[in-house]
């Protein structure tokens, strides 16, 4: 099913918490978009996260049916991860429930394209209100979540809230259980997080524009 207003299709917004994500999505340009493309940043924790898209959403009237996709960076949570690996959420956990992701073979497919020689592990992406260490992630994990980050799941479910759309989550990994990072920025896996972040906007274009096609 097309998704669109009278005045052209439905854009697409694309929301990180961090400024150092903004830069790397902005970075890597926006190309031919199906509609316009907004990235949006949240601010960090699910309840920054869950307002600000609630009003973009809600305040500006082109972006009322625009689909939404969370991104940024996260924690992996599975033995043998690296940081620079991609996670597609098939769906998003936290305590408030869950939220189905759009398109995900689509997504994968297109971010396997976009980022050839990067690993991607498509799965169950779990949120927090607090960075997760040790022997919690380890829990996450054996309840059968992927990764683990602070703003997706908020995110997906304000959208999904404000009306019926198109809702994806992508994260890059920052760190893993052997490559634990202290901070962003400063060891080579966020720098390797960061450039992979650079590349993944034209993918989210290209799994935008096919869900706008027409079934047939």
């Amino acid at each position: 099913m097309a998704h669109g207003t009278g005045s052209g299709p439905a854009p697409l917004l694309v929301a990180c918490a961090l400024g150092i994500e903004r830069l790397a999505l902005r970075g890597g340009g926006t190309g031919e978009a199906a509609g316009p493309v907004t990235v949006l940043r949240t601010g960090m924790g699910p309840l920054a996260a869950e307002q600000a898209v609630a009003r973009a959403l809600r305040e500006d009237p082109a972006m009322r049916e625009a689909a939404v996709v969370a991104t940024g960076f996260c924690a992996g949570l599975a033995p043998g991860m690296h940081p620079g690996d991609l996670v597609v959420a098939d769906e998003t956990r936290d305590r408030s429930g869950r939220t189905e992701c759009s398109g995900v073979e689509l997504l994968a497919k297109e971010l396997a394209r976009a980022v050839p020689r990067r690993v991607i592990h498509t799965g169950p992406l779990v949120g927090s209100d607090h960075v997760v260490r040790g022997a919690e992630r380890a829990a996450l994990h054996a309840a059968g979540a992927l990764a683990v980050d602070m703003e997706s799941a908020a995110t997906l479910r304000s959208a999904v809230r404000a009306g019926a759309r198109p809702v994806a989550a992508v994260r890059v990994v920052v760190d893993a259980p052997e490559h634990e990072l202290v901070r962003i920025g400063t060891l080579r896996g966020g720098i390797s997080a960061f450039r992979v972040l650079r590349t993944v906007l034209p993918a989210f274009i290209e799994w935008h524009r096919s869900l706008l096609l027409p079934r047939r």
